[in-house]
């Protein structure tokens, strides 16, 4: 199957049903959305010589273009290579780079920052939005290209202990398994339901979208292009029925405006993508009611580890209702979710262990790095490197991210990427890098520094080399990192100072 066939049978079945929304209007019914994928495919595979297998990367903001761009990709067979808005140019051009991508369809300012530093290979750059881009869209329409269920669709690069990104091989089944859970086990969507991408469309947001289109929802962006609390309420109160996900530092402040909104506007309000705490889970289910859904995944396995669903949520009556609060729920009906020790056996419960997963949604690999790929799924199972337990009602509970990764505002963050920058520094002589815990963001990133630099000079370096919210917020500097007998850093020692420093 091709993702793009849904959207292609709503067209012709539904051509008036409203598909796309920015702000308040309606930009794209059905049948538009449709013929504009068709056209904008069509001339990426005539005049670019596009030919399915082709990576296509997608550096775009949240703007109603955003899904012709992504269902245009499919249309031609072609995988789309989701990136990060906010990731820097330089860390964009890696994607484009280690994708092979010959085309990049970004946002008018992006495509800007990317052409300076662009890699060679690329050999296409469209702004969204533009007078190319407006070209393309005049082409001939391209016949809905046929793909197996198997062939790549979606290659979202992540990061590792290493901090080297990798790129995740999902397959059109994988992302079709993924909505099938969204639609039974998360939010439950009929025709003309709306979601709102107020969070980045590159990741969470973005895939929700599918399981929209296949059921003939609307896909609304805001005008702001981001999230804003107000905002979302007034597009709510607009379009009614809505569901968005957001990062648990999102739900916040809309509690915190939450006297300015009608909650039986919203449908859904799915949060993932870092630590809920437990007060916070209680004053967002206050000001919203029972519409609270929370959901446990990462990129290779998207959206589709565990779910704590709307009815658990709300159930006060649970004698252990408040410790349920604090997981991450119970594992999505097609997949396979175990807890074991370092030999891959299987744990009790209530014993902490690694978290594996197995099912169709389940990546096929990491692009290019067999290494990573056979470190990573084993025996059929992925390890997803973070540590967790089981309780006897068979929810489970987040420990720690074995991989050390910082999750700051919904967005992970890679130690390794922000140590390898300050390293540069010559008066640096060692780093680490850790989080810090923040009642607003979840966690902010920390950096221990032995060394004398002056902290401009080490945000300079950041700002030249990495996305602005990877930034350390705060530069502590001591005469020697904590190490074990094997001279390696220890970050739970570094983490334990972290905690004593502040209560001093």
């Amino acid at each position: 199957m091709n993702m793009a066939s849904w959207l292609a049978r709503n067209g012709r079945a539904n051509p008036a049903l409203p598909a796309v929304g920015y702000g308040r209007r309606v930009v794209a019914t059905y049948g538009e959305l449709a013929e504009r994928s068709a056209r904008l495919a069509g001339g990426l595979a005539q005049r670019f010589g596009l030919q399915p297998g082709d990576r296509v990367v997608i550096a775009a903001k949240n703007e109603a273009d955003y899904v012709t761009a992504l269902y245009a990709t499919w249309w031609a067979g072609a995988v789309a290579v989701p990136v990060n808005a906010k990731l820097h140019a330089q860390e964009i051009a890696f994607a484009i780079d280690d994708s092979g991508a010959s085309v990049v369809l970004a946002s008018r300012d992006i495509a800007e920052a990317i052409a300076v530093v662009a890699p060679q290979r690329m050999r296409y750059l469209v702004a969204l939005g533009g007078q190319d881009w407006r070209n393309l869209l005049q082409s001939d329409p391209l016949a809905l290209a046929s793909q197996n269920d198997d062939d790549m669709a979606w290659l979202f690069y992540t990061s590792g202990t290493t901090g080297k990104p990798k790129g995740a091989c999902l397959s059109h089944a994988n992302l079709a398994a993924m909505s099938y859970a969204y639609l039974g086990e998360v939010d439950p969507t009929v025709v003309g339901d709306t979601t709102l991408h107020a969070a980045p469309m590159s990741h969470g947001a973005g895939l929700y979208m599918m399981a929209h289109i296949l059921r003939g929802g609307v896909n609304v962006v805001p005008e702001s292009g981001g999230f804003d609390a107000q905002e979302v309420f007034e597009l709510a109160a607009h379009w009614q029925r809505m569901s968005l996900f957001a990062a648990p530092t999102m739900v916040k402040r809309m509690v915190a405006e939450a006297d300015k909104a009608d909650p039986a506007a919203f449908r859904t309000i799915i949060y993932g993508g870092g630590p809920m705490y437990v007060e916070d889970a209680i004053a967002a289910l206050d000001a919203f009611g029972p519409r609270l859904a929370q959901i446990y995944g990462q990129g290779e396995t998207p959206m589709t580890i565990t779910v704590l669903d709307r009815k658990t949520i709300a159930d006060r009556t649970r004698a252990n209702w408040r410790a349920v609060l604090g997981c991450v729920g119970a594992p999505f009906g097609m997949v396979d979710v175990m807890v074991c020790d370092d030999e891959g056996n299987a744990l009790p419960a209530g014993i902490s262990g690694e978290i594996l997963v197995r099912g169709p949604t389940v990546m096929r690999g990491y692009w290019q790095n067999e290494t990573a790929s056979a470190a990573t799924l084993k025996d059929g199972w992925l390890h997803t490197g973070d540590i967790g337990t089981f309780g006897e009602d068979g929810y489970l509970t987040l420990k720690d991210r074995s991989k050390d990764v910082i999750i700051s505002g919904g967005s992970n963050i890679y130690p390794r990427e922000i140590e390898e920058v300050l390293l540069v520094h010559p008066d640096v002589t060692e780093v680490s890098v850790i989080g810090r815990p923040d009642p607003e963001w979840g966690e902010v990133v920390v950096a221990y520094v032995v060394g004398k630099a002056a902290v401009v000079e080490l945000d300079n370096l950041c700002l030249d080399r990495i996305a602005r919210f990877k930034r350390p917020k705060d530069y502590i500097f001591i005469d020697a990192l904590p190490k074990n007998n094997y001279g390696k850093i220890v970050k739970t020692i570094l983490r334990d100072m972290d905690v004593q420093r502040r209560a001093s």
